[in-house]
């Protein structure tokens, strides 16, 4: 019994030695690094302490513990930020599609802002504002060191009043000036339209109305055609989205998927991952399908490609798209302002992360320039053919619906070599659907 008591106290003891041991540096390790934070702390109220008595003018308390908090946020990505009171005012209102401003997404790259993408119908984009533009100057004042939010608040005004930004853009051997008018900018998530057999969506934001238009919108252009059976398939135009609600990009997703993973979220911790489903149902009814994106083409945007490209629903045309994977969480603070920060980067179904890689189209279709108008545009050869020759026999072979039916597809034709001028990349997204509809078998 003895024996027995020693042993069980000798098992204790090891018990505690080996605790200490495995613990007590833990411990230790933990309490430096606190104690290292609360010596950083100490240090940046000195610091603040310092320019509220020292620095050459008088500045308010409460705008240096912003700008301290938007600098630690900032540092740690391009999306993540803090947002005062009205900022995060003019956020909530952005996402119900309507604000005040230029019209443009951007970000910021070698502290220059970036245009991620001008959106229709908007000043800016009237302008002739492009993705990838640099934006150095607001009305002659460098953005250079300034943060994101500093240099979007120049641009922001009146609606009416005049800006002048200076652009700096690849293929532009000098900086440009551009005039702009602030106006209100209303956002019209959905626009569609139908082009020859082909139904175009083109979507240009996802807020709260996006899947509500596109549902109404594809369902008006079908019963204009009298019938899905007269639809040869649809695009889908997602050039120059910047992107939006993810919830949205879900949804519109879902409406074109039967089954199977549309997008996955992973945190910093296992258990902040989820994963979205699609559900059975599909708008397109089985027709073709074809995305159109480019490098304007991010965030919610790039979800949607990715999984319709995943899931072989649709054939990706354009050029690769901006690369945004992560997700942002829109965190209340206290006093009305907000926290925007990266919480999680996004997959697509085939568990690929597209951060900085963007999604790469199946067929890789660049938009050319445009000409500008000074230049002047040969004419096409003069072409001849058969019926132009002298005493050419006539055919008469055929009856009238006949030959009415072959001017009517000559015209079709001619409309879409007019709509190659307009817009190349969409022209050739809808020869697409034109040929897979030739292969299809008849019934």
């Amino acid at each position: 019994m003895r024996k027995f008591v020693m042993a069980a106290l000798g098992g204790t003891l090891a018990g505690v030695i080996a605790t200490t041991q495995i613990a007590g540096p833990l411990l230790a390790q933990e309490a430096t690094r606190n104690s290292s934070v609360y010596e950083q702390l100490d240090l940046f109220g000195d610091i603040f302490e310092r320019i509220r008595s020292q620095y050459v003018e008088e500045v308010e308390p409460s705008e240096l513990i912003e700008a301290a908090i938007n600098g630690m946020l900032t540092s740690l990505d391009p999306h993540s930020s803090y947002l005062s009171p009205e900022d995060a005012d003019a956020m909530r209102v952005q996402t119900r599609g309507e604000f005040g401003g230029l019209g443009i997404e951007v970000t910021q790259e070698e502290g220059f802002v970036k245009v991620v993408s001008p959106i229709d119908g908007t000043p800016a984009a009237e302008a002739g504002i492009e993705a990838g533009d640099f934006i150095t100057h607001v009305d002659g004042e460098s953005v250079l060191g300034l943060t994101l939010d500093d240099a979007v608040e120049k641009m922001r005004g009146p609606v009416g009043s005049e800006i002048v930004i200076t652009v700096v853009r690849e293929g532009e051997q000098d900086p440009f000036d551009v005039s702009i008018i602030r106006d209100t900018i209303e956002l019209q998530a959905v626009r569609a339209k139908t082009q020859g057999e082909t139904v175009v969506l083109r979507i240009t934001t996802f807020n709260d109305k996006t899947y509500p238009n596109l549902e109404e919108k594809l369902a008006e252009e079908v019963e204009k055609a009298g019938g899905i059976d007269n639809v040869n398939g649809f695009v889908i135009d997602l050039r120059n989205n910047p992107g939006g609600l993810l919830t949205q990009a879900i949804k519109v997703s879902d409406a074109f998927l039967e089954k199977g993973e549309i997008v996955s979220t992973r945190g910093r911790l296992a258990e902040d991952g989820d994963r979205f489903n699609a559900t059975p149902g599909d708008l397109a009814q089985g027709k073709p399908i074809v995305v159109l994106i480019n490098g304007g083409s991010a965030s919610a945007s790039e979800i949607v490609a990715g999984a319709l490209k995943d899931h072989r629903r649709a054939i990706i045309v354009g050029t690769k798209s901006f690369g945004k994977g992560s997700v942002q969480t829109v965190m209340p603070l206290r006093g009305g302002g907000a926290m925007r920060l990266t919480t999680a980067r996004y997959y697509t179904p085939s568990g690929r992360s597209i951060q900085s890689l963007g999604v790469s189209p199946d067929i890789i279709v660049q938009q050319p320039r445009r000409k500008p108008e000074t230049e002047e545009e040969d004419g096409p050869p003069l072409l001849r053919s058969e019926a132009d020759l002298r005493g050419a026999i006539s055919n008469d072979s055929l009856t009238e619906d006949e030959i009415r039916q072959i001017e009517e597809d000559r015209a079709k034709a001619e409309a879409a070599a007019d709509l190659r001028k307009e817009d190349y990349q969409l022209a050739y997204a809808i020869d697409i659907l034109k040929g897979l509809t030739a292969l299809a078998p008849k019934d």
